[in-house]
């Protein structure tokens, strides 16, 4: 993986990573989230994200999503905990169209009162589909449940009061304070001279006022073990159990990667698949997911099924949890694990635009990316006594959070 960056004077870094496709993707991503918001302000920076394709100080509405669609191209947003960020997919020769758009949007947007108005009944009706999913309302449940009262716990949409009450006032106080320009990366994969990039980045990123405003994160506390059952208009049982995890920075984030992979990650072979759907018939999705965030992680088990089997499924999921924590896998089960994940990895640098955006991610909370080869090597690295202490120290029993969805009788 070989790319190469460059920091304007401003702070903002710029990263290349070359690619022979005709297709080129981008993205500018800013380290400012839902985490950073004020108190009461819940879903402001998604709100933000949402009006970035209104207005700026040239462009209304229809000039901003005209600009790329025009010539076919895809462009996009999304919030998470941390980041906001933008990104593009469009013919290689529209580079310089993709960069004039996002400086704009992300830098010159104004933020009409209408618009505002107008975009809060959106936001409301995305936050009530949400609700009506009990799969997607139950993870945002779950994490607030496992941070409590940290900014980390809030749903990253907001709550219907709390995006009704937001101001332009909210807006410019959560910009100023968070769009910070050494906390941003524009990232570019594409079959450019670097050269190019730089002075293009350098004409719309390098006029841009820096800004290095200091952050002050607060890291969350584990939460206690605990099971709260809730009851829901719902047709199924829906449960989610875990526990807080490991950081970014953390030594053993790789090391929980591959077991998370093994246990429920990617594919039809993971042991909870082949246990709960496979072998008992009582499942259509389980899955296990683990989240590392810059100072804390969030490490979880889903599985939705028919309120009489709900119990048996716990159960089994436990049951997978104990073998790990109990016996250390065997020689061949680990290095079956290790290629499944490295083959997995290797299969999804073909997604270029996922490939950008983590690049981008990764430059952004280490100031450099791993090469495939030194991504390779750290879970080759992994040794199963390494596996046995994580499985004790993440998957306690004790220690786990667990929340139900279940029908209303």
């Amino acid at each position: 993986m070989i790319y190469q960056t460059h920091q304007l004077p401003n702070g903002i870094r710029i990263l290349y990573y070359p690619s022979n496709s005709t297709i080129a993707h981008c993205c500018l991503m800013i380290n400012a989230g839902s985490r950073d918001e004020a108190p009461g302000k819940d879903g402001l920076a998604h709100f933000i994200e949402h009006l970035l394709f209104k207005a700026t100080e040239r462009r209304n509405t229809n000039q901003i999503l005209n600009r790329l669609e025009v010539v076919g191209a895809d462009l996009n947003a999304y919030t998470t905990k941390e980041y906001t960020c933008i990104h593009a997919s469009f013919l290689k020769e529209y580079l310089e169209r993709a960069m004039d758009l996002m400086e704009d949007i992300f830098f010159h947007s104004t933020f009409p009162e209408e618009d505002m108005e107008k975009e809060k009944g959106v936001i409301l009706d995305e936050i009530a589909s949400y609700q009506d999913q009990p799969e997607e309302a139950i993870q945002d449940d779950f994490e607030d449940m496992l941070f409590k009262t940290h900014a980390l716990g809030r749903n990253i949409l907001g709550t219907p009061a709390s995006v009704s009450a937001l101001t332009r006032a909210d807006i410019a106080s959560f910009i100023t304070q968070n769009y910070n320009t050494h906390e941003a990366v524009f990232a570019v994969t594409g079959n450019y001279d670097f050269n190019k990039v730089i002075k293009l980045a350098e004409r719309y990123f390098g006029q841009v006022p820096e800004n290095n405003q200091s952050k002050n994160r607060i890291k969350p506390q584990n939460a206690a073990g605990e099971l709260i059952r809730l009851p829901k208009q719902i047709s199924q049982t829906h449960c989610v159990l875990g526990s807080n995890a490991y950081a970014s920075f953390s030594t053993k984030k790789t090391a929980l990667l591959l077991l998370n992979n093994l246990l429920g990650g990617n594919g039809m072979s993971s042991r909870l698949n082949l246990e709960i759907r496979e072998k008992h018939g009582i499942a259509y999705t389980v899955e296990s997911n683990y989240s590392p965030l810059t100072d804390s992680g969030i490490f979880s088990v889903y599985f939705g099924t028919d309120a009489e089997k709900a119990e048996k499924a716990m159960k089994l999921v436990y049951k997978e949890l104990q073998k790990l924590r109990d016996k250390k896998l065997g020689t061949v089960q680990v290095h079956q694990a290790k290629q499944k994940f490295i083959g997995q990895i290797a299969l999804a640098e073909e997604n270029r635009l996922g490939l950008i955006l983590s690049m981008a991610k990764s430059l952004m909370d280490f100031g450099r990316v791993d090469t495939l080869e030194e991504v390779f090597a750290k879970i080759n690295a992994v040794t199963a006594e390494e596996l046995l202490t994580i499985s004790n120290e993440i998957f306690n029993p004790n220690g786990m959070l667990t929340l139900i969805f279940e029908p209303e009788n």
